[in-house]
């Protein structure tokens, strides 16, 4: 159940980012659950490989390099993800950044 209502919290998140953010769009609901789905996955399974590589660079920049990473990886989800489209570099890192911020709200409500 939490795994659910945390991928039904993505994807109205990316719904709102489609909104706010010039340069990201979504199709619709289910491009969002799909894109909210496809972006976990990723994150799950690539990004840890991405820190780990880039580890010099992240210690270089006091964790900064982290964002750009983020940023790459919800560009690199609008790629595969049918009716969710990222238009360039900026987009994508401010959707990134407020993705972030959702989650981090996210993780704070559950754990209260």
């Amino acid at each position: 159940m939490y795994l659910i209502l945390r991928w039904l919290i993505n994807a109205l998140a990316i719904i709102a980012i489609a909104y706010y953010v010039p340069g990201v769009g979504v199709s619709g609901l289910y491009a969002a659950l799909i894109a909210a789905l496809v972006l976990g996955l990723i994150n799950a399974l690539l990004r840890p490989i991405l820190i780990v590589l880039t580890l010099p660079v992240n210690i270089l920049t006091l964790g900064l390099f982290t964002l750009i990473i983020n940023a790459f990886l919800f560009w690199f989800a609008s790629t595969i993800v049918e009716g969710f489209i990222v238009a360039d570099f900026t987009a994508a890192f401010w959707g990134a950044l407020v993705m972030w911020v959702a989650s981090w709200i996210t993780n704070w409500l559950f754990k209260k």
